[in-house]
């Protein structure tokens, strides 16, 4: 049997084991050390997994996981959070669509705060969506501001679908992070222009609040900024020492998971149940987390021994002819259909052990691809019929809101993010400007 057949088989069984409703690494993990039981003996297969577990343990990076997660939990479950959204309210809803906008604002710090799109899903959804749709909002906008706003969640650091990506492609996190930096705030500026202008074309779909409701004392606006700004500046606290070289990745990590403590001790908002639940969550998701890079380092040893990534990269530009930029457009397109029907980490997993290293042999930046995969995975969440973020709005928007508004609400984000990702194509440099400058002082 040859080579390709043997690929063809671990994929389509790893599918067929995913569509039948197994675990992601259950799936993935078990097809890599069949397969390499089948290819070279007992020992070839037990060595496969033993193998990549002890490689997972001596990344010391993966520190960082648990550290960045139990730094959003404590941020979102004490209800800092919530100060972030009564500071916009504030300061923002004298201008039309000025809610939508500071939603948007929520989000990228929520995004700084937890680097999952899921966390901020459910706080825009739970805190900001009642308020916007109290205010006469339309239904349709805001609940694409909201679904937009939490894709930004695995682009802006500390992301930890980057973190996967980087243990992964065997590329440096720090680099990765400052590379989404750029691209993040960019995305997030053209969903706040897109509100602006059509809002001023339409005011009645981001009106104006009452004025009774913006008239209040300086001081208690100046109390809710520096409420509000908190998370930022624990932010800043955790980045700035690692961008000047001060502290490591994984010390930063660290800082960043104690000043969110302190702040919710400060704040008296550090109770059993709230540290708890914290802590319980990020077990969870960092366990989670573990299994899929252990099953994705078992599988990407299995192609790796096949030659499957020569295999492929032979019939892309020799069989087919195809152009390096020809190749890549596909590459992305596959990402948008698959999910479709998967979340970013199973894409990640399930096609990495190919699209990395051929991304690599065909000449391309891997911290840039990371970029590009990241925004595609954006994308993908919110494409009908069936993006996992639609139906996690279906989830958890009231009923007023129907499944037709929450498709339509996505369509013009989307394309405002297909430019985006065109964009940093075509100029590559945007993503790769800053890690480029603080690595390379």
């Amino acid at each position: 049997m040859s080579y390709e057949v043997i690929a063809i088989l671990m994929f389509s069984s790893m599918m067929l084991m995913l569509l039948t409703g197994q675990r992601v690494f259950g799936a993935i993990g078990f097809v890599a050390v069949v397969a390499a039981f089948f290819l070279w003996g007992d020992r070839g297969g037990y060595d496969l997994g033993f193998a990549a577990a002890i490689k997972l343990m001596k990344w010391y990076p993966l520190l960082t996981l648990p550290m960045f997660i139990f730094m959003g939990y404590v941020l979102s479950e004490s209800k800092i959070a919530d100060d972030l959204y009564k500071m916009f309210h504030v300061w923002m809803g004298g201008l039309s669509g000025g809610l939508a906008v500071g939603t948007i604002g929520l989000m990228v710090l929520i995004s700084a705060m937890n680097g999952l799109s899921v966390a901020g899903m459910a706080i825009g959804a739970t805190i900001a969506l009642p308020e916007l749709l109290k205010r006469g909002y339309d239904k349709r906008m805001v609940t694409g501001v909201i679904q937009a706003g939490s894709s930004l969640g695995i682009l802006v650091p500390p992301s930890v679908v980057l973190v996967l990506y980087a243990m992964i492609a065997r590329q440096p996190v720090g680099q990765l992070w400052l590379a989404g930096v750029l691209p993040g705030l960019m995305m997030a500026a053209m969903f706040v222009i897109y509100i602006v202008i059509r809002c001023r074309l339409n005011p009645s779909l981001g009106p104006v609040l009452p004025k009774k409701e913006r008239d209040i004392p300086m001081g208690e606006k100046i109390r809710l900024l520096g409420a509000g700004l908190l998370p930022l500046f624990i932010f800043f606290a955790m980045m700035v020492p690692f961008v000047n070289g001060w502290t490591s990745l994984v010390e930063s990590s660290a800082i960043g998971a104690i000043a969110a403590f302190l702040a919710a001790v400060l704040k008296g908002r550090m109770t059993r149940e709230v540290f708890e639940t914290s802590v319980r969550k990020t077990l969870g998701i960092s366990c989670m987390f573990m299994w899929i890079i252990l099953a994705a380092l078992a599988f990407g040893a299995v192609f790796d021994g096949l030659g499957a990534v020569k295999a492929i990269e032979s019939l892309f530009t020799e069989k087919l002819g195809l152009s390096p930029w020809m190749i890549l457009i596909l590459m992305q397109l596959s990402f948008i259909l698959m999910g479709t029907f998967l979340d970013d980490t199973a894409m990640l997993v399930i096609v990495a052990p190919l699209y990395v290293p051929l991304v690599g042999a065909l000449g391309f930046d891997l911290i840039w691809y990371g970029v590009l995969y990241t925004i595609t995975t954006q994308i993908a969440y919110m494409t009908p019929p069936f993006g996992y973020n639609l139906f996690l709005m279906r989830a958890m928007a009231p009923p007023e809101i129907s499944l037709k508004d929450i498709y339509s609400s996505i369509l013009p984000f989307v394309l405002v993010m297909v430019v985006a990702l065109a964009t940093i194509m075509a100029f590559p440099e945007i993503a790769l400007w800053l890690p480029g400058y603080v690595y390379g002082n």
